[in-house]
């Protein structure tokens, strides 16, 4: 996650609205990493509730940044182990849980698996139970605040960092340059925008296939989202430096909310 994204969940008088940061990163070395903190910072002093995630039996340098931050905002908060399907040894969950409440005094801690939708009801109700009394914000089938545009943006963006994660992990980002709809269809052209000529090769792929099938994993997860046939068109281009450019930054859409 790039950028601060709402999520709005309405279920008969309750409406929670999740705010998705980008991760902290310890390091600032250039515009995107102080830009992604000032965002994740901003979130947490403007919300109600802080939902923090970590995996399975860890606990890494990373969440420790996490709570630092949360000590310095003194909100209520939950914790949620996540990916609980792939802890082997289950007698090692209870100890583990141990730890962590002597972190901080979170409200809860919630053992979850968001893949196998495993108590994700419970977890809701917690955050319910924690939210205060105010008009909705958003319309009930209201599900983001985001453009149509913006997600499949997001889309090539995942399929991109699926295919190459270990490769480029973030020299990437993604530009959507045509969004219409021509009879049944609708044409999406996307830019690759890439930093050095080599990281263009690598996501073009031998041949061109990786980009096909990025190409191809994105069509459908496309057409999935909008209920309509998506004709994609994808390029890549190198574009020196965008990711400490603070002009490039914005105009790939990346805004500081802090």
């Amino acid at each position: 996650t790039r950028h601060r994204i709402l999520g709005v969940s309405t279920r008969d008088e309750v409406q929670t609205v999740y705010v998705d940061t980008p991760g902290l990163h310890r390091v600032e070395a250039r515009a995107i990493n102080r830009m992604m903190n000032r965002a994740a910072r901003a979130a947490v002093r403007d919300v109600d509730v802080v939902l923090m995630v970590v995996e399975r039996l860890q606990w890494v340098e990373e969440d420790e940044q996490v709570l630092q931050v949360l000590r310095a905002a003194a909100k209520p908060a939950l914790l949620i182990i996540n990916k609980i399907d792939q802890i082997d040894d289950k007698a090692a969950l209870l100890p583990h849980i141990a730890r962590l409440k002597d972190l901080y005094p979170f409200v809860a801690i919630v053992p979850v698996s968001a893949l196998k939708g495993s108590n994700l009801a419970q977890l809701e109700g917690e955050v319910g139970g924690l939210l205060p009394e105010a008009p909705h914000l958003f319309p009930a089938d209201q599900v983001t605040d985001r453009s149509e545009r913006f997600l499949v943006a997001e889309i090539i963006r995942e399929k991109l960092i699926r295919q190459l994660g270990e490769e480029l992990p973030y020299a990437n980002a993604v530009q959507i340059e045509e969004f219409s709809q021509q009879g049944g269809i609708i044409h999406i052209s996307g830019l690759i925008i890439v930093e050095k000529p080599g990281q263009k090769a690598i996501v073009i792929g031998r041949g061109g296939e990786r980009l096909k099938q990025v190409g191809v994993e994105a069509r459908h997860d496309m057409e999935r989202l909008l209920g309509s046939k998506v004709m994609l068109k994808l390029w890549v281009k190198v574009r020196s430096g965008w990711a400490d450019d603070e002009r490039a930054l914005a105009s790939l859409g990346y805004q500081d909310d802090g």
